[in-house]
């Protein structure tokens, strides 16, 4: 043998190695990949019926929001009319009975003010004539 040929042959085996040494990451990454597609169907069937729920708490949700809209609809309504009432109570009944609460307010005022001058004693009643 020459020394060309047994050069090759020490690089063919170096070769042979090579490929030994990666081809075993290669098959462990094919047997991650089988496996994450395993995985991927898996959640893929499973994902179905939790679609499936979650379709029907919105239909329910929906459900109930069309309800609290129409009670609060409502609300509006008797919001409107208790305006609407306050605002006639205050033109038909709030300036008069203002007015007579003042006019109460001054008759006491002025009746107190009569009663305190009537107990008290004239200071001034006869003033010297000059």
């Amino acid at each position: 043998m020459s020394p060309g040929q047994i050069a090759a042959l020490v690089a063919a085996g170096a070769f042979v190695l090579l490929v030994l040494l990666l081809a075993i990451p290669l098959i462990k990454l094919g047997r991650t990949l089988d496996e994450a597609t395993i995985a991927i169907r898996k959640a893929h069937q499973n994902s179905d019926p939790l679609f499936s729920g979650a379709n029907t708490t919105i239909t329910h949700v929906n459900t109930q929001l069309e309800r609290v809209d129409g009670i609060t609809a409502n609300a509006r309504a008797v919001t409107g009319n208790v305006s609407a009432l306050t605002s006639l109570f205050t033109a038909t009944l709030g300036g008069p009975l203002v007015k007579a609460a003042a006019l109460s307010y001054g008759l006491s005022k002025a009746v107190r003010a009569r009663r305190k001058s009537a107990e008290q004693p004239k200071k001034h009643s006869r003033r010297g004539r000059r």
